[in-house]
């Protein structure tokens, strides 16, 4: 069993932005002892049915750290996301930086290059990002040490990065009221999911939790903040001591009734290859619709 360096004595500013129109909720978290911060989770605005690409919430991101006269190291994807587009390479030219990602990313990228039927110039080995990340994996932002945390289930590229007394769930995760995420993309696994929660709510009962996503159930005010304590106690999915078996029941056949996320296609394209929309061959941005293949 890896062996996690967390240090609860480390506790980094962390800044949430929420995009409203993929509920997706991306940070930035600043060393407490330099002006060096990272970026997890970006996103760049999609209007799909005028297939318009524009950098709105990078472009709030981008002044904040300019604001704050602060030093970006690094921009981090929690996973391949199915649900929005990466702002990566955008906020790197910008601001500079490392864009980190999962070993893991290997996997999906062999999956769904055959997929979206990308040639044999479309490179499946991760090189599109600065690093590949493995478990226990650790990283240094400013003074502050980070360490990645393999949590697959969701997708197989899926890590929770784990910051000080702060840790950044991507899709792991929801809210306690809003449960899990869904384990039935390719490479999902219900049961590999309840294990990598269970392997999260071990970190200490102090540790900050940062959702990816919340969706505001029953019509809440959007949140993204709670503790490993509030998920084991009150999480509607895991918490209260609900066994693996009960677990994958439920996922399974809830995931039985979801619909697709809208923006999966335009999504995996983009976010597989770090943030960069592909191409046609005379080099104009060109998205693919697959049929009948997701």
């Amino acid at each position: 069993m890896t062996t996690y360096p967390v240090n609860m004595d480390i506790k980094p500013d962390v800044e949430a932005f929420f995009d409203a129109p993929t509920n997706t909720i991306s940070y930035i978290v600043k060393d407490p002892t330099s002006d060096a911060c990272a970026i997890i989770d970006s996103v760049m605005d999609l209007d799909y049915a005028a297939g318009r690409i524009t950098h709105v919430s990078a472009d709030k991101m981008i002044a904040r750290i300019k604001e704050r006269g602060l030093k970006l190291e690094w921009i981090i994807e929690t996973h391949v996301h199915a649900d929005h587009l990466s702002a990566a390479p955008y906020i790197q030219q910008e601001l500079g930086g490392k864009i980190g990602v999962g070993e893991g990313i290997m996997i999906i990228q062999e999956t769904f290059g055959k997929v979206f039927n990308e040639g044999t110039e479309f490179q499946r080995d991760g090189s599109q990002f600065d690093a590949l990340f493995k478990d226990g994996d650790t990283y240094m932002i400013g003074n502050m040490q980070a360490f990645a945390m393999f949590t697959p289930g969701h997708t197989p590229a899926c890590m929770v990065h784990v910051i000080g007394d702060a840790a950044f769930t991507g899709d792991t995760l929801f809210m306690p009221d809003g449960g899990s995420a869904r384990a039935d993309f390719p490479g999902g696994d219900a049961g590999v999911l309840y294990d990598s929660i269970m392997k999260v709510l071990s970190l200490p009962d102090d540790m900050r939790l940062f959702m990816c996503h919340d969706y505001g159930p029953g019509g809440r005010d959007i949140a993204w903040e709670t503790t490993v304590a509030e998920e084991k106690a009150n999480n509607i999915h895991v918490g209260g001591g609900k066994t693996k078996d009960d677990f994958v029941k439920f996922r399974t056949e809830r995931d039985a009734q979801l619909a697709m996320p809208k923006l999966i296609i335009p999504s995996l394209q983009v976010n597989m290859r770090a943030g960069e929309v592909p191409t046609d061959k005379d080099g104009n941005p060109m998205l693919k619709v697959p049929l009948n293949a997701l």
